[in-house]
C-alpha cells in the first residue's frame, strides 16, 4: 500500500498558520509525547488500539488507524516518533518465528516501512524504536542503542533506535550499570496485554529526548 508521498510537500498557507505538531506512530500510551504536551505542543498519537477516527483531549489528539492506510495531516512537524510492533521482529521471540511463517515477518516489515515513510515525509527530527532483532538484517543497523538505566531508570531493556531528520540523541546520564538494576520487563508474567506493557516507552528517556530536540520558541 503506497499512500505516503516519498518526499514531503511544502505545507499550504493554512498549515503554516497553526503551530507545528508532534507525531507518534504505533503509540498506544502516549508516554513519548507527554513532555512535549507539557512544553505546549499539540501532539498526535496513532494506533490501531485507539477508537476509530480522531478524538481530542486538549492538545492531545488520538487517532485510531493502521499506519499503513493512514495519511498524516498536512501540517508542519516539530518531531516524529514510531514504535512499530516488535512481536515478529525481536530476537526474544526467535523460538516462535519458524511457526509464525513468512506472512508474520512481511506484515511486521510493512508496518516498519509505513512508519519510516511517514517519518521521513514529516521533514522533522525523528526516531523509530525497536528491540534488538531482525531490523538490523532487513533494514540497516541501528544508529543508537540504550537501556533505561542510561537515563536513570534502574531497568535492563536494550532498545535500538533508527534516527533521521537532524534528531539529536540525548546524552546518557549514566554510563555504568547500577547494582540495583532490574529485569522486570524480561520477567513479566504472561498476559493479554504483556506486549503492550513490555513496549511502554521509558519516561526518563522520553523526557531526555524532548530536552534535546524541543524548540520551545516555536510554541505560541
Amino acid at each position: 500500500m503506497d499512500l505516503i508521498a516519498p518526499r514531503r510537500r511544502r505545507p499550504g498557507r493554512d498549515a503554516m498558520k497553526v503551530n507545528p505538531i508532534v507525531l507518534s506512530l504505533c503509540d498506544q500510551t502516549g508516554v513519548m509525547v507527554e513532555p512535549w504536551l507539557a512544553a505546549g505542543h499539540e501532539c498526535w498519537i496513532v494506533d490501531v488500539q485507539h477508537r476509530d477516527g480522531e478524538s481530542r483531549d486538549g492538545r492531545l489528539v488520538r487517532v485510531g488507524a493502521d499506519v499503513r492506510a493512514w495519511l498524516p495531516p498536512r501540517r508542519e512537524y516539530v518531531a516524529a516518533f514510531a514504535f512499530p510492533p516488535c512481536t515478529h521482529l525481536a530476537n526474544s521471540g526467535n523460538r516462535w518465528k519458524a511457526g509464525k511463517g513468512i506472512g508474520a515477518l512481511v506484515e511486521a516489515l510493512a508496518l516498519v516501512e509505513a512508519c519510516r515513510r511517514i517519518l521521513e515525509w514529516t521533514d522533522a527530527p525523528w526516531l523509530l524504536e525497536n528491540p534488538v532483532g531482525s531490523l538490523s538484517t532487513y533494514w540497516r543497523k541501528p544508529d543508537y542503542t540504550f537501556h533505561p538505566w542510561h537515563f536513570g531508570t534502574p531497568e535492563v531493556k536494550r532498545t535500538c533506535l533508527w534516527i533521521g531528520g537532524g534528531f539529536v540523541m540525548p546524552p546518557y546520564e549514566a554510563t555504568t550499570q547500577p547494582a540495583d538494576v532490574r529485569e522486570r520487563v524480561w520477567k513479566m508474567s504472561p498476559s493479554e496485554d504483556r506486549g503492550d506493557l513490555r513496549s511502554v516507552t521509558d519516561r526518563n528517556f522520553a523526557e531526555a529526548v524532548c530536552r534535546s530536540n524541543c524548540r520551545q520558541e516555536r510554541v505560541a
